[in-house]
């Protein structure tokens, strides 16, 4: 099932927003007032991605992370990081069989179609490079053989950004694995009393069903994958990741991964929005998303408190738009 010509690509198209719509009503039932957080996670789904959440301790950052996963019937599991924490407790030992004589290889925690890696940036930076792996990759090396990851994967990292005792900050090789950022933010007045309403005396996501099956997020995925993208649109990318690489205010600029993940994400979010065609508008709403949390600022530019997103909103609003 692809985005095809005809009115097949209108009935498929229909079936990927009747399902993501699904997925997001399951999810914002239990994360309240933040529609646009939500959207970006199913973006980032569509997109064969991964989500590092990262914002400040109890505004539902590992809360998002379940709903999402309970929100799809398929096999989920959930890693709390820790110092303590050995790669082999992520992707799976070969222990010893007596029976049979010989090694078995025993998967863990990774081989999952959702995973979720509670306080990422609390193991050390040995079990932290477990995962690079499997998420580019999508397969894991252990003893020399090679297992293969169930389709789909995402790994949905959360991580503290104001607590920095205890911590390991993610090194660039791995931010530049997740394909975007979210920070979820406070909710609003409104949001928030609906929350101690339905929360106060209830777990909501105990009460939460799955609405779709791993099946259906692969052939959504197929879909996103037949979405047009123009040679004008391409190069509008290709642009936007230049600009950074030369910016006065960064030491580190985007990484063709990068340029890649916005493709497949503008891709994903043009769906979404019932359109078998990306536009500029798709490629600069998830500019700072996909690119900030993958940039490195210069002393000058940390002393200015110049953040990356702000250099990323710069350069969105200098740069001209692709012709038609």
């Amino acid at each position: 099932m692809v985005l095809d010509t005809g009115r097949g690509r209108e009935r498929t198209l229909e079936d990927l927003v009747a399902t993501a719509k699904k997925i997001a009503t399951a999810v914002e039932s239990v994360i309240d007032g933040k529609a646009e957080a939500v959207k970006l996670a199913l973006t980032v789904l569509l997109a064969e991605g991964h989500l590092l959440i990262e914002d400040v301790p109890g505004v539902g950052k590992t809360m998002l992370a379940k709903a999402l996963a309970k929100s799809i019937d398929g096999s989920v599991r959930r890693i709390q990081f820790t110092p303590d924490l050995l790669p082999s407790d992520v992707t799976g030992v070969s222990a010893y069989n007596q029976e049979r004589r010989e090694f078995e290889f025993k998967p863990g925690p990774i081989f999952a179609n959702i995973v979720v890696g509670d306080e990422i940036n609390r193991a050390s930076p040995k079990t932290q490079s477990a995962l690079l792996e499997c998420m580019e990759e999508r397969h894991v090396t252990v003893d020399g053989t090679t297992y293969q990851l169930e389709a789909p994967f995402m790994v949905i990292g959360t991580q503290n950004p104001v607590e920095m005792e205890g911590t390991y900050p993610l090194p660039e090789a791995q931010r530049d694995r997740f394909t975007a950022r979210l920070s979820i933010g406070y909710p609003t007045a409104a949001a928030e009393l609906e929350m101690l309403n339905t929360h106060g005396s209830a777990f909501p996501l105990d009460q939460l069903t799955p609405v779709a099956t791993a099946l259906d997020v692969r052939e959504l995925i197929k879909a996103a994958r037949g979405v047009h993208v123009s040679g004008q649109v391409k190069e509008y990318i290709i642009a936007l990741a230049s600009a950074t690489r030369t910016a006065s205010e960064l030491r580190l600029g985007a990484s063709p991964r990068s340029a890649l993940h916005l493709l497949r994400t503008s891709r994903a979010r043009a769906a979404l929005d019932r359109r078998d065609y990306v536009i500029p508008d798709d490629i600069q709403a998830l500019a700072i998303p996909v690119l900030a949390h993958r940039l490195l600022p210069t002393a000058e530019a940390m002393i200015e408190r110049k953040l990356p997103e702000q250099v990323v909103a710069r350069l969105v609003a200098e740069l001209p738009l692709p012709r038609p």
